[in-house]
């Protein structure tokens, strides 16, 4: 399995992350995202399967299908991005990550699946630099989308907290309690994210230091 700290050691680094703040930046929210998303899932992992799967009130009906489009979601724009990072063509049928609204029924197998793709995103954003932002990314819809790299990177983050800010809504009116979600940016908050830091084997010096 995919481990949070397996980045290739080549990646970074393009770039310092002085000389290029907005990049470091948009690191950081992939980061952000990331343990965002690890502390969800882990509450959303003490669930039965009749509770992870009961009709609720939010725009998507259950905590399993929200939990789904978000990871369906990322898989079509990381798709877009890593192409136009390439080099290559942008993908003849887009809508082929959207053929199951619901790929996983099992909330840790769903888990597994997210975290892949939020290792992908770290990635991706660890390798940019300010210059390259600009840069046109095409995804071709029934109308082609083109988005710069940073506004698609920007709605993507958005996307995500967004239908997160659902699911912790749904989660609240279960037994689990809904985990914290804004202690990540704050230098004097590191305690309070420490064990998570752990368990996803990354550094405070690895999300904020210089390179």
């Amino acid at each position: 399995m995919l481990k949070w700290h397996d980045l290739p050691p080549s990646l970074p680094d393009k770039r310092s992350f002085m000389n290029n703040p907005l990049a470091h930046y948009l690191t950081s929210q992939a980061y952000n995202n990331a343990w965002a998303n690890h502390r969800l899932l882990k509450a959303c992992g003490q669930l039965t399967q009749a509770e992870f799967q009961a009709t609720r009130v939010s725009f998507f009906p259950t905590i399993q299908f929200t939990l789904n489009h978000i990871l369906t979601c990322d898989w079509f724009y990381l798709d877009a991005l890593e192409r136009e990072l390439r080099g290559e063509a942008p993908h003849p049928d887009c809508y082929v990550f959207f053929a199951q609204d619901e790929p996983f029924t099992d909330c840790a197998a769903l888990h597994a699946a997210q975290r892949a793709s939020d290792l992908r995103l770290i990635a991706h954003c660890r390798s940019l630099c300010d210059l390259d932002l600009a840069r046109p990314v095409t995804i071709l819809r029934d109308t082609p989308q083109v988005d710069t790299r940073l506004r698609l990177l920007a709605h993507l983050f958005q996307h995500q907290i967004h239908h997160r800010g659902q699911v912790h809504a749904m989660l609240a009116g279960t037994r689990i309690a809904p985990p914290q979600l804004d202690e990540f940016y704050c230098a004097g908050e590191a305690d309070e994210r420490a064990q998570d830091f752990t368990e996803l084997g990354w550094t405070e010096d690895e999300v904020w230091g210089e390179r």
